[in-house]
């Protein structure tokens, strides 16, 4: 580790100690989806010391993303997530070795990703049929595990918690989760952070995304341009920074806790 990177973790070195900072520093992590969670998320890992992170992601950066994730700015909108955060981050912590891809992670593809190599996956996923698909492929390679669930229409991050998936309540998308994976006959455990807390659907008026006028940069039509997903959403539900940033928060905790009881 070089005299700069030390002093940058050197406060969370009070707390851990330098065992533990070593550690961090050869340990890599995953994190598939870089929106409202997964963006914060990947920002507090590498300011946590975090020595390898390989950032997912096939969406650009849209003017609606500004409000909750990190990378978005009116300096990147139109730029591929992935590569907007990886910049980002390589101003935090220059030794850091990121990886960014522009894909999509799916049961056709999970080869690609290399999953077997990592320390941690990181799911932030908004596709149920990806994020099912990535807690299968993560459970059979063994790797430790932690999920985002809904973190849409929340205002308060005092009623995040977190859990096993099959103890979670009140929250749908976990509910669906569970349901997809009895279907598939998966009975694993990992930890997911959620939220009980539901407000009303719609008070705004929504006149652009997931219509012919939505503000997300447009295909080129190229197969190795990013997908976007609003026009593929039946419904585009309302989120908040204080929430979503504090669920990435909570996931960059539980991979630094990992990390430190082994060394204890």
């Amino acid at each position: 580790m070089t005299n700069y990177s030390h002093a940058a973790v050197q406060r969370l070195a009070l707390i851990t100690g330098d065992r533990v900072i070593e550690a961090l520093t050869q340990t890599q992590v995953m994190v598939f989806g870089l929106g409202g969670v997964g963006s914060w998320c990947a920002e507090a890992l590498v300011r946590c010391g975090i020595g390898r992170i390989v950032l997912i992601d096939s969406d650009r950066v849209c003017i609606t993303n500004i409000n909750r994730q990190v990378q978005a700015t009116y300096d990147t909108i139109g730029e591929l997530k992935a590569d907007a955060l990886k910049s980002r981050l390589l101003k935090i912590n220059p030794d850091s070795t990121i990886t960014a891809l522009n894909k999509i992670f799916s049961e056709d593809n999970e080869a690609e990703f290399h999953i077997e190599e990592t320390d941690f996956v990181i799911d932030a996923i908004d596709s149920l049929s990806c994020k099912i698909a990535l807690i299968e492929k993560s459970a059979a390679l063994g790797k430790t595990f932690f999920s985002s669930m809904g973190m849409a229409q929340k205002l308060d991050p005092t009623l995040l918690k977190t859990g096993d998936i099959w103890e979670t309540t009140g929250c749908p998308l976990a509910r669906l989760v569970r349901s997809q994976l009895r279907r598939r006959n998966f009975t694993g455990h990992f930890t997911v952070v959620y939220s009980m807390e539901r407000l009303p659907i719609h008070k705004g008026v929504q006149s652009s995304c997931g219509s012919t006028a939505c503000l997300c940069p447009s295909k080129s039509g190229s197969a190795n341009d990013a997908h976007e997903w609003c026009s593929s959403k039946k419904v585009i539900n309302g989120s908040a920074v204080p929430v979503t940033a504090a669920a990435g928060m909570v996931l960059a905790s539980l991979v630094i806790q990992n990390v430190r009881h082994k060394y204890e």
